[in-house]
């Protein structure tokens, strides 16, 4: 039988974002991340090289899934407030991705596919601008406050359970999710209000 090669990639690919987002590219053992895709690891080496290369194709990878899955669309206040649930519920579904995010910012000195990135993040910012009016740095504030309320909350779970009471994970995210857009929601109108002023 012939060797399957594309789903041998995509199982080390799975196994490393699990790996990856728990334990950072320091932290990571291509030992465990063979393991748990059932591959020698000599596999990994042959298709991605070094580990530091295989982290970038699994941060690549999951990010290619995510800007498939979420785009800002539609017009107003609503689009900006929409896209920001719509993200907050795939991080909540796929929270491997944005903690890898948070390791690649703290152990990479250049985002991965940083190009790509950036073309993704300027036609959010052509997209929030058509759909309020507001400048290109303004869109660009607005977005970067979406995206750090929405992504840190995936990663800073410890810091609910001091602010607040125990409740069912449903229950909770279903009132981060409620707050998150009513905040977006609400700088974006006061974001809008200040271009109309000037």
């Amino acid at each position: 039988m012939a060797w399957d090669t594309e789903r041998t990639k995509r199982l080390l690919l799975e196994a490393g974002a699990e790996e990856f987002s728990a334990f950072g590219l320091a932290g990571g053992r291509v030992d465990r991340i063979a393991a748990k895709a059932g591959v020698n690891k000599e596999r990994i080496y042959q298709y991605f090289g070094k580990k530091e290369a295989f982290f970038s194709a699994v941060v690549e990878s999951e990010l290619t899934a995510s800007l498939a899955a979420v785009e800002l669309s539609g017009d107003g206040v609503s689009a900006v407030a929409d896209y920001a649930g719509r993200r907050f519920d795939y991080q909540r579904t796929h929270p491997a991705f944005t903690r890898l995010l948070f390791w690649e910012g703290l152990e990479l000195k250049t985002p991965v596919a940083e190009e790509t990135r950036r073309k993704h993040a300027q036609a959010l910012v052509a997209g929030a601008r058509d759909a309020t009016g507001l400048s290109e740095a303004d869109a660009q504030e607005l977005l970067i406050t979406v995206i750090t309320l929405v992504d840190g909350w995936v990663t800073l779970q410890t810091a609910d359970r001091l602010f607040s009471p125990p409740s069912r994970p449903d229950d909770r995210d279903s009132r981060r999710r409620e707050f998150i857009v009513m905040t977006v929601e609400a700088a974006t109108r006061a974001a809008i209000a200040r271009t109309d002023r000037t």
